[in-house]
Parts: C-alpha cells; structure tokens; sequence
C-alpha cells in the first residue's frame, strides 16, 4: 500500500521523459512568456507536487516492471500517456511557439502539456499502488493543470 523501498529504473525514465523536453523548453519558451503573475497557491501546490512525485518515482520498487497481471494495463497505460506527452513536445518544437502552442490541447486532451505527464504518474502510482505517489500526483495536478488553466484564460482574454 505504501510501497516498497529502492531504486526504481521504471520512475527513473519517466522523470528522463518528463525533464528533457522541459530542459529543451527552458531555452525555447513561447513568445510573451511570463510566470509572474502565478497563483502563489496553486505554485505551493505545484512544487510540492513536483517535490513528492519525483521522490516517489524513484524509490519504490513498485514500479518496476514484475510479472504480467492484467493490473499491468495502468503501466502500459502510464507509458502511452508519456509517449503522447512527448509526441505533444515534438509538435510544439516544430511549431511557432507561440502560448497558445504551449497550452494547446492534443488528440483531445486538454492542456496537454500539463495534464498527459500528471495522469501518467498518476497511472504508474495505480500500477505500482503506491498510495504516496497517488496522493503526490493529486497535489501536483492542482497546482500544475491548475496555473495551465490559468495561463490559458489570460491569453483567452488577451484573444
């Protein structure tokens, strides 16, 4: 239920997929990008978030792949979502990387680039049934999908 201790490879390239394209990002932000005016709130809950997931992923052994049981679906499940994730990456790189590229939904999933990497973590800790890294996934998710949401109704209303 809370998991069992020791390295994770499986939580390890995840966090790879999840922080290479952002180190990408880092130097290529959309134009008119600004953090400023973030919920302070909802950033508590985001680097919280952050802090609690990354650790979960890598120290339970619960993640790494065991034998096959149809409970093995949530991680296969947790894998597509990142591929999606950085397939939303690769489209956003090769666009104009304007903001609404960046908060653009894809094959329907709204905010894609804050909501696919929550709901994957979120599905490797049902796989894993971590009860931590569900709970860290909760608190991650209202703060990140959370200054998203934000973010794309000031640019709504600028539009």
């Amino acid at each position: 239920m809370y998991g069992n201790l020791g390295f994770s490879y499986i939580g390890l390239l995840f966090l790879l997929m999840l922080f290479i394209p952002n180190i990408i990002w880092s130097k290529r932000k959309p134009h008119g990008y600004t953090s400023e005016k973030e919920n302070k709130i909802l950033l508590f809950f985001e680097r919280l978030g952050e802090v609690l997931t990354c650790s979960c992923s890598l120290v339970f052994t619960d993640f790494n792949i065991h034998e096959w049981t149809p409970w093995s679906l949530w991680l296969i499940a947790a894998f597509i979502l990142m591929i999606m994730y950085e397939a939303w990456w690769i489209r956003y790189f090769r666009s104009a990387r304007k903001l609404s590229d960046f908060y653009s939904s894809f094959l329907g999933i709204p905010l894609a680039g804050a909501t696919l990497p929550v709901i994957a973590f979120f599905m490797l800790g049902m796989y894993g049934k971590v009860v931590c890294m569900l709970i860290a996934t909760l608190i991650l998710g209202i703060g990140h999908i959370g200054i998203h949401i934000q973010h794309k109704k000031s640019i709504d209303i600028e539009n």
